[in-house]
Order: C-alpha cells, then sequence, then structure tokens
C-alpha cells in the first residue's frame, strides 16, 4: 500500500536515507499492528504519510534548538515516537507517556526497530509528570482538551517548558474556556496539513492572581 505523498513529504523534511527507511519501518508496523490494536482511525491508514508523518514533523521546526521532549498519551506514537525517529540525528530523546499497556507494547517494539531515541513510561501523567520539569518541550495530540492539557502540565509550562498542542478547528473556544483557569502566553501556528487546525505554542503559563 503506497502513499503519494511519501516522496514529498520526506524530501520537504530533508532527512536522510536513514531516516526515512526507519519512518518507513513504523509505518510498516502501524499497518502490522492496527487490525489488533486499533491504533488511528482506520480510513487514515491509506494517507498516513500526510496525516500522520507529517503532522507529527511540523512540530520540529516550532522548537528546532530542542532535545528532550515530552509526548502525553503518546497512543501509537503520534507525535513523539515519529519526532523521536526524525529527530535521532540531531541528538533529540522523547519521552512517550502512555497508560494503555497494549499500545505501550506497540511503542516499545517500533521504538527498537526503528532504533529511535525513545523511553517508553507504562503510566498516567498525572502520576510521573513532575519527573519532567526541565524538559524543554512537551507535546500532546488529541489527547484533551486545553484546559485539562494545561492543568496536567503546569508544572512544565510554568518553568520554561515549551508546549506544543495540535488542535482542530475549535482551537478558539477551547483556549477561552482554559483561560478561565489560566493565565496562558501562546500563539497559533498555522497547522500544514490541515487549513482547519492549528498548533498551540504555549510559553509561559500561570494561574490567575484571583486564585
Amino acid at each position: 500500500m503506497s502513499d503519494p505523498d511519501r516522496a514529498r513529504i520526506l524530501a520537504a523534511s530533508r532527512v536522510s536515507r536513514e531516516t526515512a527507511e526507519r519512518l518507513d519501518l513504523y509505518v510498516a508496523q502501524l499497518r502490522r499492528w492496527q487490525p489488533i490494536k486499533n491504533l488511528v482511525g482506520p480510513a487514515t491508514l491509506t494517507e498516513v504519510w500526510s496525516r500522520h508523518i507529517d503532522d507529527a514533523l511540523q512540530l520540529l521546526d516550532l522548537a528546532p534548538g530542542a532535545r528532550t521532549w515530552l509526548d502525553l498519551g503518546s497512543g501509537a506514537g503520534i507525535p513523539g515516537l515519529i519526532l523521536a525517529i526524525a529527530g535521532r540525528e540531531r541528538g533529540i530523546r522523547v519521552d512517550l507517556v502512555e497508560s494503555n499497556a497494549r499500545k505501550c507494547a506497540f511503542l516499545t517494539e517500533t521504538a527498537r526497530l526503528t532504533e529511535a531515541p525513545a523511553r517508553v513510561r507504562n503510566a498516567r501523567i498525572e502520576a510521573v509528570i513532575d519527573e519532567y520539569v526541565g524538559t524543554e518541550v512537551v507535546c500532546a495530540r488529541a489527547l484533551a482538551p486545553m484546559a485539562q492539557l494545561l492543568a496536567w502540565t503546569e508544572p512544565l509550562l510554568k518553568t520554561g517548558t515549551t508546549g506544543l498542542f495540535p488542535k482542530g478547528r475549535d482551537v478558539q473556544a477551547e483556549l477561552t474556556q482554559a483561560g478561565a483557569q489560566w493565565t496562558v502566553v501562546n500563539d497559533l501556528v498555522p497547522s500544514r496539513t490541515d487549513s482547519d487546525a492549528r498548533i498551540v505554542r504555549v510559553t509561559a503559563l500561570a494561574a490567575p492572581s484571583h486564585r
């Protein structure tokens, strides 16, 4: 099963041949495990490169100097495992936090096969988040509304970690709701894979003064 976007995305991302091969291996693993683990929406398997790979790779450009990354609710490794594979030659390391043991099995095996610099943590976010104070970037895709993401990542975002959270067309409503609970310094970056989507880049977070 080929994806017509593969060559275009690899060329635009300027990855090495070795990294391209590792991304191919990730895609093969995703398709192999999908029938038994239901890792992604089945309809997206014919567009893995545009719907998942490129969607993850765009985050690298938003924190080009960062080396330590944390991906919450990693699921199928989107974006975290993809970032680890693509960032391997840049010295990037990614921790993947996932509470579902079955998905952790996929992440662990695929990280091993692709030689990705990724550590899989089978844990709930609130149980381990304090361990990651000092991490340069935290990200999460399709995990929870912004208010909940900020609640989970407060220990990081209030101490200098950058948050990168891909969001859909309801992003403004989510930010408005989150603003009732937090003072958020952020900008919205247009997604290169979906004209209706934005990436919320959070650079500072504080509780409102009246709390």
